[in-house]
């Protein structure tokens, strides 16, 4: 399909992530090697395995600055952070609604948990004030498609608006299915990505009762260390990623910025375990395989690959015998991978959104961020490859791929291609 269909391309990004508001600023300290890992003080973690996380909300983002009360009130953290995105990338991409077929245009968005805070907060009030004081907005603001509705109200989107959830590769999910709205005919642009807030006291409960949280509480800095050999757990982190998708002919058209083409979209699933991902590796690969065949790319052409790269011992190994299954052993170990949440831990729905903003500013600005803290090899586990350690590195990137692997067995690997 991918050699005859439409050619599909990113013109605008933005992101609000633990290292700040805004994805050029991002993406500049990833490069410099900064984290947004913190010890925990919005509440007591004095029981808490884990006591630090990847904040955004009360260290980088504060929504009296964005939002006024009541628009506060209608919005669910999730939401608030995922309009600002797409405020920040409908303005880099320079479209205005009004020069557009507004049915043309549409809103496919990820989160995997949504409208978390709103639950705890109006439980709170159910439990001391009684049903009548439940917010009018609480079914409007918990609702996860509230996402993608809200940011197709706020940039007046009238063509195809849904939300994708699929834990980790939610936001992947929505990339891939909106590079295929423009591909089919159905639509000239596409506004997709992925947002969530989960850094509350509830969730770092739950995945810290999964055992997928790091421990160092004793050095936050040096937590998430994907591919390491003393790797003990990801960084819970909360953020929001979003692109605008456009025809490729259409942008040329208008003289549009274009960061890099979207060119392959893979999706399969473990059907295995609900946490664990299957160790063969064989289902994550055939993503890798599928992404690339849909984009026309050879495992040779692939230069870099940004990894799901959580810091786990089962996902950094299953990860890496995929990448070696898909482009086999000989361009795997010729292929630099990163992962992104060395240094911004895990954002779940929206990792996937961000990553891929990643990718696409490592081939438009032909510099690739390292994997921050990856100091001991883990051979013992098959983790061998080329993981740009220390610094980041600069090379002509031809062609890369972004992978997501989520809890339920979700594999998606999104292909892109240096635009020229």
């Amino acid at each position: 399909m991918a050699a005859t269909a439409r050619k599909v391309v990113i013109t605008g990004i933005g992101a609000l992530t633990p290292l700040g508001i805004g994805a050029p600023l991002t993406f500049e300290r990833l490069l410099k090697g900064e984290t947004g890992f913190r010890l925990i003080e919005r509440w007591d973690t004095t029981n808490f395995a884990t006591k630090f996380a990847a904040e955004l909300r009360g260290v980088i983002y504060h929504p009296d600055d964005h939002f006024s009360k009541l628009e506060q009130r209608r919005l669910d953290p999730f939401s608030q952070i995922g309009v600002l995105a797409a405020r920040e990338a409908w303005l880099d991409c320079g479209l205005c609604i009004e020069d557009l077929d507004a049915s043309r245009a549409g809103a496919i968005l990820g989160t995997g948990i949504g409208g978390i805070q709103t639950v705890l907060d109006q439980h709170v009030v159910l439990q001391e004030s009684g049903p009548r004081r439940v917010s009018p907005f609480f079914i409007s603001n918990t609702m996860g498609n509230a996402l993608a509705a809200n940011v197709a109200i706020e940039l007046g989107l009238q063509g195809a608006c849904f939300l994708t959830s699929s834990a980790c590769a939610s936001a992947g999910h929505a990339i891939g299915l909106a590079m295929r709205e423009i591909r089919s005919g159905r639509a000239e642009v596409m506004v997709t990505g992925g947002s969530e807030t989960t850094t509350n006291d509830l969730c770092l409960a739950g995945f810290s009762s999964v055992k997928a949280l790091s421990k160092r509480n004793d050095d936050p800095q040096r937590s998430s260390r994907p591919f390491d050999r003393d790797r003990d757990g990801f960084v819970m982190g909360e953020g929001a990623g979003v692109l605008v998708l456009e025809e490729l002919e259409h942008a040329k058209a208008r003289g549009a910025k274009i960061y890099c083409e979207v060119a392959g979209f893979g999706q399969t699933d473990d059907a295995g375990h609900i946490t664990a991902p299957d160790r063969s590796g064989q289902r994550p690969a055939a993503a890798l395989t599928l992404a690339m065949q849909d984009g026309g790319l050879n495992p040779s052409e692939i230069d870099y690959i940004n990894a799901h790269g959580t810091s786990t011992l089962l996902n950094d190994m299953v990860e890496t015998l995929a990448i070696k299954i898909a482009l086999g052993e000989d361009a795997a170990r010729a292929t630099a991978v990163s992962s992104t949440k060395s240094m911004l831990g895990h954002l779940l729905g929206a990792a996937a959104a961000v990553e891929a903003i990643a990718t696409a500013l490592t081939l438009y600005q032909g510099v690739a961020h390292q994997t921050q803290n990856y100091e001991n090899p883990d051979l013992e586990n098959g983790c061998d490859l080329d993981y740009i350690p220390g610094e980041p590195r600069e090379k002509n990137f031809r062609a890369a791929l972004s992978n997501s692997l989520g809890f339920g067995g979700h594999n998606v690997s999104l292909a892109f291609r240096k635009f020229e």
